[in-house]
């Protein structure tokens, strides 16, 4: 089933004379419990194309379809309640709220929707995720790797449509790396949940179940001929 879909994306910048075109007619399609990487080096449009497929920042042209809704037909305020309902971010810089516990962090989003936690399955997720002696931890008594196990546990605790991920290890060494990632994968095949993760890094990629390459704004294949 698709969960994402995007029809000629476009994110154009004006600068000088000229516009800068930073994502330039994007098609791309995304089936749920995928684990997709989209990769780009930097200034590619990768990240302007993140903030878009999670309603962060308006394309200047094209639509985002997530679980069939045109997300962009949704004025401000309704869009911040979808995004927060339906889609999961995890941040290199993990962004937990330094004066919550681990538990607390990870239902703040749940909690902020007014809704009830869902004890058994956020505990369940703890355990996957290892963390189970460190839930009333605060965030600066954890290790890096630790505090983005919390990001992914708080990505996942919502039930979103997708989880997006930027540049998740960008904060961590080279052994942490490849057990987040690895917590990653693992995670979103157990849960059944699609992820989408940017990188600029070919290795990280190779671990998604699917390769999506930006280059100058375009979705490219991997022969470099541009994707319709």
């Amino acid at each position: 089933m698709e969960i994402l879909r995007t029809e000629n994306l476009k994110k154009y910048y004006e600068q000088g004379t000229a516009p800068v075109k930073a994502i330039d007619g994007v098609n791309i399609s995304i089936e749920q419990g995928e684990f997709v990487a989209i990769v780009g080096t930097s200034g590619s449009g990768k990240s302007t194309l993140l903030n878009m497929l999670g309603g962060l920042d308006r394309p200047t042209e094209g639509k985002v379809f997530v679980d069939g809704k045109d997300i962009f037909s949704l004025k401000d305020e309704e869009l911040t309640i979808f995004r927060r309902r339906k889609i999961g971010f995890v941040f290199q810089a993990f962004n937990l709220v330094p004066v919550l516990n681990v538990y607390e962090n990870i239902v703040l989003p749940i909690q902020l929707d007014g809704n009830d936690v869902d004890e058994e399955f956020v505990n369940e997720i703890i355990n996957s995720i290892g963390l189970s002696e460190k839930i009333n931890s605060m965030p600066n008594q954890l290790s890096g790797g630790q505090q983005q196990r919390v990001a992914i546990a708080r990505a996942l605790a919502t039930k979103p449509s997708f989880i997006l991920s930027d540049e998740p290890t960008g904060n961590l060494d080279s052994k942490t790396s490849q057990d987040v990632l690895g917590l990653l994968k693992t995670t979103s095949a157990k849960f059944r949940q699609t992820m989408i993760m940017i990188t600029h890094n070919e290795e990280i990629a190779q671990m998604a179940d699917r390769i999506i390459r930006i280059e100058d704004g375009h979705v490219i294949t991997k022969d470099g001929a541009e994707n319709a």
